[in-house]
């Protein structure tokens, strides 16, 4: 299942987010931004039933994601370090300043592609793994949600099933498609090039026969 929701925000000021399901994710997530304590840079997970918030919280902005516990750890905060970057790279000093979605209906795009990125290309966790990046995951805090929320706050995470089920449909039919192109383009390649051997074969057995490149004795 993977990353199913993602937000960008300041302070408590969400200034963009996308859920790729039916979730209450987003109330449960404000919910977050408004009981992390004080302003310094962030890296902390808090668990949920078996969805995991991971929040990462850099120069006062705050960036969290929502993914199922199979999802482990380093992915998610790869995904959020990847989001941050983007972000501020897209909107700079913006950021400071910006009013609540501000940049939401440009920036959820991003969110969207980049969570179906983490969620279903196996390449991003080799990525990641391969540079390093994400070394500070080590120091990571899990702790349960409850801690985080007043108890009369609490809100029960509800996770719309068939809608989970037919996003990974989606990302099932879209990897056969890609395999299938893939196989395609491949056996036209293969196709091609024993296309050239042969026209090669046969033009050194004429050259022979011809008693020569030009093939003279054949004109």
């Amino acid at each position: 299942m993977g990353i199913l929701y993602a937000l960008v925000g300041r302070g408590s000021v969400v200034l963009a987010e996308y859920s790729g399901t039916t979730t209450n994710a987003s109330a449960i997530a404000r919910q977050i931004l408004e009981k992390i304590p004080g302003n310094n840079d962030t890296h902390v997970s808090y668990s949920q039933d078996r969805y995991i918030f991971h929040v990462k919280r850099t120069d006062g902005l705050t960036v969290l994601c929502m993914a199922d516990d199979t999802a482990g750890r380093r992915l998610p905060f790869a995904f959020l370090e990847d989001i941050h970057q983007k972000f501020v790279r897209t909107y700079g000093r913006a950021v400071h300043s910006a009013q609540p979605y501000g940049m939401n209906e440009e920036f959820s795009r991003v969110l969207n592609q980049q969570m179906e990125y983490y969620s279903s290309d196996p390449n991003a966790d080799r990525i990641n793994r391969l540079k390093g990046e994400m070394s500070q995951v080590r120091n990571v805090m899990i702790e349960n949600i409850d801690k985080v929320l007043d108890r009369g706050d609490r809100l029960e995470l509800l996770v719309d099933k068939t809608a989970n089920m037919q996003g990974n449909t989606f990302r099932f039919r879209k990897q056969a498609r890609r395999f299938r192109s893939t196989v395609w383009w491949r056996n036209v390649k293969l196709t091609v090039a024993l296309i050239l051997i042969l026209l090669v074969v046969v033009y050194v057995v004429l050259a022979f026969v011809c008693h020569g490149p030009a093939l003279p004795s054949c004109f």
